[in-house]
């Protein structure tokens, strides 16, 4: 027994031992740091942080862990100069920390602080490992999130309800959908597809969620659990006997059914449903469900009564329990809205920054905006995860402070991040992450350079040009203009004799002057070697470029669409070889960053993977989702092709190089051919009873039809070749890039 003792003792002495989770997150940033700051949890019925100095220590008080993390990187980034963002969570700080002079106290009025979209589940982290998870929750915790979405390893509550219910796992198999694609079967819109997944999937969700709930509750976070919406399998009428509602298509998928709230077994499947999650993850206070999700109106659907059912299941599993919504194109339904008491519900306004449902004018504005319902203001900023730089500051800012004082805003309980893709445009969540705690408004051209020192170290006059010219360009898309986040770019498009908008139901609209950016990747490379190392700086530097050789791209496309509608064969052929070498450079340049590598994503994939089987299937969804995102049916009929397309190295050489190259070859061969007269052409044979104009018409180009889809097909089904591993000197690249642009202009 002693023996046993003196080793537990000797294990006290060599195992670091620390006071409070945010000390374990300091040790994460960098070795020892934690050693350097003193961590005060105090009790105060207001959300606070408070900064001060003492003995050489920096003190940072809070009243929960979040808002003491909170407080730590306020103090990195405005006190040490030290930006922690996506694209680099550690850092070596300073041997001898910055010391206030005088306190600073900061609070806030808005406690709920949310995180994350169904979408971000499948576009940026369907793969992620503990480690992976393990960076963006301390992420989280550093910019004020208590409230993330939680759904990793529903797939087995689900699974395990079905078996319970009758199903085999060969129809659970076909109903539950791949990682790649789980977010979308979550919120009702499609079943199977990028499945069957394993069993060993399963398995190892369910452990890494667990893993996932227990950091965020160390840290003091309130996890929101996926809740019952009455989501089932599309013949749960023929298999079970069930009241069902016939969810359609979705962009021609097969919807799962939605249970009718009256049905006599709705009760009993929801609480099937509330047990296993609690089995396997325990309760939470927040339940996140979106029934009748981007669904038309039902006159079949009593929403009024679903709502009611749906608040009492949940109820019944935890009478505190609290409805997320998201406030999203019809939903939620004002029949729910009345049906339901205040207090119970919590509206996620989506889309704050652009199109708010609340009550301030929008496209989406309803008149009374919640009610008596509390709701919360959101940044959603990303669709598709796709690459670009793009933010509203200016309507952020606006909308934001809008808030304040105003009727309709007056049950505005907090804010959160709600973008499909995460990772990408880290100064507007900065941005936004700041808001809630600077009471007195603030100017753009003010907190940009004050972003600039903490996100460099330093406060260069050139750095801060570039960042007030992009804020006032790029990062200041104008209110009325509804675009669904970064301005596309023209590589990733399918090709046509006009293409403008690379998605199908792209809102994209030119709101900036394309120098501006080739203006802004000049000024960076110009003190790119003062830089060199800094990491913050090399990424930008590549995302600056990146934007600025995409907008350059555009135009060139438009000059060679235009030699060819001018027939101006010899300058086709030169304008479309250049676009092309554009394209290869874009591939190069980032490639010099994992972020922006294709390898980066499917080596994810692979390693989620026990066997060659699994890793293939992974591969796979990851290869599907950024390119055609679907089969035929979907990705053209649909419209979901190029959805989440991505400027990515390897993506660019090996998928849209292709496209791109055969569609110049295919234009070059019609003009070939064109220049060869055609007799009917001229009005004769069949076509000579033909007016004028039909035969204009038919002698402007149309441009060759290409099957695309069989182009793309064959690259989805390929195994992996790409690597993470960055290539090539960033800096050295981008001045390469400019210098390409500068001589062609």
């Amino acid at each position: 027994m002693k023996r046993i003792i003196l080793s537990a003792l000797l294990m006290l002495l060599v195992m670091p031992v620390f006071a409070n989770p945010v000390d374990q997150l300091l040790e994460r940033i960098d070795k020892g740091a934690s050693k350097k700051f003193k961590t005060e949890l105090v009790k105060s019925d207001k959300d606070f942080f408070e900064l001060d100095s003492r003995n050489g220590k920096v003190i940072v008080r809070g009243n929960s862990w979040v808002n003491i993390a909170v407080g730590l990187n306020w103090y990195l980034k405005h006190y040490a100069g030290v930006h922690l963002s996506w694209n680099g969570m550690s850092a070596r700080l300073p041997e001898k920390l910055p010391q206030l002079t005088s306190p600073e106290r900061r609070e806030t009025d808005l406690t709920q602080r949310y995180d994350f979209n169904y979408c971000t589940f499948s576009y940026s982290m369907p793969f992620w490992d503990w480690e992976q998870w393990e960076r963006e929750i301390d992420w989280m915790a550093l910019h004020g999130v208590n409230m993330p979405l939680a759904i990793v390893g529903m797939e087995s509550v689900w699974r395990n309800m079905l078996l319970k219910l009758g199903y085999t796992d060969k129809e659970i198999g076909e109903f539950i959908s791949g990682p790649a694609f789980v977010a979308w079967w979550a919120m009702n819109n499609l079943e199977g597809w990028g499945g069957p997944m394993p069993l060993s999937w399963y398995e190892a969700q369910e452990k890494l969620q667990r893993k996932i709930l227990s950091r965020m509750k160390e840290l003091g976070m309130t996890p929101v659990l996926p809740g019952y919406c009455g989501m089932m399998p599309h013949d749960a009428s023929s298999r079970l006997g069930l009241d069902v509602t016939d969810g359609g298509k979705w962009n021609g998928y097969q919807r799962p059914s939605n249970l009718s709230a009256t049905d006599p077994r709705f009760d009993e499947i929801a609480d099937l449903y509330y047990k296993e999650l609690t089995r396997l993850y325990g309760k939470s206070k927040y339940y996140s469900l979106d029934p009748f999700h981007e669904s038309k109106d039902d006159a079949g659907i009593d929403y009024a009564e679903s709502g009611r059912r749906l608040m009492a299941a949940m109820k019944r599993e935890n009478p505190e329990a609290v409805w997320v919504v998201q406030g999203w194109t019809e939903n939620p339904r004002p029949e729910m809205l009345a049906a339901l008491r205040p207090g119970d519900l919590l509206i996620l306004d989506l889309f704050s920054e652009c199109r708010p449902m609340w009550g301030i004018p929008s496209v989406w504005k309803r008149e009374n905006g919640y009610g008596d319902h509390d709701w919360v203001f959101c940044m959603l900023e990303n669709f598709g995860a796709n690459v670009g730089l793009h933010g509203r500051m200016d309507q952020l800012i606006d909308n934001f402070y809008q808030t304040k004082g105003n009727p309709l805003a007056r049950n505005l309980k907090g804010f959160g991040f709600t973008m499909e893709g995460s990772g990408n445009n880290p100064i507007m969540f900065e941005l936004m992450s700041e808001l809630p705690w600077r009471n007195e408004r603030i100017t753009k051209e003010d907190w940009l350079k004050d972003y600039v020192k903490a996100r460099y170290g330093t406060s260069d006059p050139v750095l801060i040009d570039v960042w007030q010219l992009l804020g006032s360009t790029i990062y200041n898309c104008p209110a009325g203009n509804n675009q669904q986040g970064p301005h596309e770019s023209i590589f990733c498009g399918r090709p046509s004799l006009n293409n403008f908008q690379v998605k199908s139901w792209s809102k994209m609209r030119n709101y900036y002057d394309p120098a501006s950016t080739l203006e802004a990747a000049v000024k960076m490379v110009s003190v790119a070697d003062k830089y060199r190392g800094n990491n913050n700086f090399e990424y930008d530097l590549v995302d600056i470029v990146r934007q600025a050789l995409a907008d350059q791209g555009r135009r060139q496309y438009l000059a060679t669409i235009a030699d060819y509608n001018s027939f101006s064969k010899n300058d086709f052929r030169k304008n479309a070889d250049r676009f092309l070498e554009m394209l290869l450079l874009q591939d190069r340049v980032l490639g010099s960053r994992k972020e922006f590598r294709l390898g980066n994503w499917t080596e994810q994939a692979r390693s989620r993977g026990e066997s060659e089987e699994e890793k293939d299937l992974y591969e796979w969804n990851a290869r599907v989702q950024v390119t055609t995102w679907g089969n035929r049916e979907c990705a053209d009929a649909g419209g979901l092709r190029d959805y989440a397309n991505k400027e990515w190295n390897g993506l660019l050489r090996d998928f849209y190089y292709p496209r791109w190259e055969h569609y110049f070859n295919a234009l070059a061969e019609q003009m070939e051919r064109n220049s060869r007269p055609d007799a009917s052409g001229l009005g004769e044979g069949p076509n000579s009873n033909k007016t004028s104009t039909e035969l204009f018409a038919m002698a402007l180009p149309t441009g060759p039809q290409i099957d695309w889809y069989a182009m793309e097909e064959p690259w989805t089904l390929r195994k992996n070749e790409y690597s993470a591993s960055p290539e090539g000197d960033a800096i050295e690249i981008s001045k390469e890039v400019i210098d390409y642009l500068i001589k062609s202009k």
